[in-house]
């Protein structure tokens, strides 16, 4: 039998188709206003309702499937050419069709899911499970850091999912693995936590975001983006990926635990994108000698990699070496663990580590910054062109910083046009077209959409390598 390292990390992809947390969120981040609803029934009549309902998985079921949606995609698949308009005789392209699942979060039409499930779409809809009705969606934000992303249907009085505590889900409880593939009536399945804390490299980003609930519910094609329910009903994690030779379920699925995902959700309907809080360091597993070294065999954490110098971890006293234990008394067992805890707080937060150095425990508060190097909080700047088939904006100072650059803009979501027909990816950054720079994505749109005759594209592709790219357009 393989090792299970030696599984291919599949993702489900749609096309092969407690008030203590509430609590958590409004302090560490700092949210206004009710949106989500958590540890409890939504209203005195439901909570009656319940009281009657058989115990354990029947009772579950019953509360967590009308949440659980059917959500269908249209993408336009682009074969690639060197021509850069519509018209190309050497090429052609098509519409696929695609589906997974999603969950209402909130009674008047906020639904999460996985970024992957509507991922390059051009048309998102959304399916109830209670009635059929069908409503089209539009993408409110979208986090390729944690492959999450959140929809809006314009409905009212829908019913919503209660938030459960995932902080507090242990190894060995019952959960159900809810979905709704391929607009079938909402599949259920049992099993129990199997680990938390897991990072499986399945997000390619430049700041992934892993700590997965390991479960052996099964997880089937079309259930990606479909909510992990305790016994209560209570949505305790997003349905992820799987680990498999097939691509099909065969004993693990994994999970985003539901206070990350209720964090997230407060981000895009607050400002349309992720508020996250960084360090100014990296982290990286213990390793024996770590342990040995630091006289802290058996012990858990994660080692402080590297530190930026003049970042916030520096001046709070951090240093390379130290082995980061807790956040604010939440006990750090491994780097995916500090991922996690870090990913609940914002830009400007004020956060305690507790750390071991030299086998001596050490206290450092550091103020988290975001990706400009500062501490405000940014409001998402997307222009969207569907002549180009993507999303631009310009491209963060820390970005800038990184690949030393002075100027350039970012592109996202391409789904279908120019942009998909020169093959460019998601994330890849323009840093000179025909020679010019550019600082502002619609000055940049305008020349894209309005060029004629040989072009040149010079950028940066999502890994950081340059490129240039000739084409013809007329």
């Amino acid at each position: 039998m393989k090792n299970m390292r030696t599984l291919m990390l599949s993702l489900v992809l749609p096309l092969a188709a407690g008030f203590a947390g509430a609590w958590l969120f409004s302090r560490q981040a700092g949210v206004s206003g009710p949106v989500l609803t958590f540890g409890a029934a939504n209203s005195p009549m439901q909570q009656a309702n319940l009281k009657e309902m058989p115990a354990g998985f029947v009772k579950a079921s019953r509360i967590s499937t009308p949440a659980v949606v059917f959500i269908k995609t249209v993408s336009t698949v682009e074969y690639r050419s060197n021509w850069f308009w519509d018209f190309d005789p050497f090429g052609s392209r098509g519409q696929v069709s695609s589906s997974g699942s999603g969950v209402i979060v909130s009674k008047d039409g906020y639904i999460v899911t996985n970024n992957h499930v509507i991922q390059g779409a051009d048309k998102i809809s959304v399916v109830l499970s209670r009635n059929k009705k069908e409503y089209p969606a539009r993408v409110i934000g979208k986090d390729p850091s944690t492959d999450l992303a959140l929809l809006k249907i314009e409905a009212g009085d829908l019913p919503a999912i209660v938030f459960g505590n995932s902080d507090v889900l242990e190894t060995g409880e019952w959960v159900l693995a809810v979905g709704n593939p391929f607009n079938l009536t909402s599949t259920v399945t049992a099993g129990i936590v199997s680990a938390k804390g897991r990072n499986i490299n399945i997000v390619n980003n430049q700041f992934p975001i892993e700590s997965f609930i390991q479960t052996d519910a099964a997880i089937n094609p079309g259930n990606s983006g479909g909510a992990l329910v305790n016994l209560n009903g209570e949505l305790v994690g997003i349905n992820t990926a799987i680990a498999s030779n097939t691509g099909s379920y065969s004993g693990y699925g994994f999970a985003i635990p539901a206070n990350m995902v209720a964090k997230i959700v407060k981000d895009f309907i607050e400002f349309g994108s992720v508020q996250r809080g960084f360090p100014g360091m990296s982290t990286e597993d213990l390793s024996n000698a770590t342990l040995q070294n630091q006289g802290m065999e058996g012990a858990e954490g994660a080692r402080v990699g590297s530190v930026i110098e003049d970042g916030p971890a520096a001046k709070a006293g951090i240093q390379v070496g130290d082995v980061v234990v807790k956040i604010d008394n939440r006990p750090v067992s491994n780097k995916a663990f500090y991922e996690e805890y870090l990913a609940y707080y914002r830009p400007g937060s004020k956060v305690k580590f507790t750390l071991m150095r030299n086998g001596t425990e050490v206290q450092a508060e550091v103020t988290l910054i975001n990706q400009e190097g500062n501490t405000a909080l940014l409001r998402r700047n997307v222009v969207s062109s569907r002549v180009l088939g993507a999303d631009f904006q310009p491209a963060t100072q820390q970005e800038l910083q990184k690949y030393r650059i002075t100027s350039g803009i970012k592109i996202d979501n391409i789904r279908g046009g120019s942009m998909a027909s020169m093959g460019l990816k998601d994330g890849t950054i323009i840093t000179r077209f025909n020679g010019k720079t550019y600082s502002k994505a619609e000055d940049l749109i305008s020349d894209l959409e309005s060029a004629r005759g040989r072009i040149t594209i010079e950028g940066l592709n999502p890994g950081g390598g340059a490129f240039t790219y000739n084409f013809y357009g007329y």
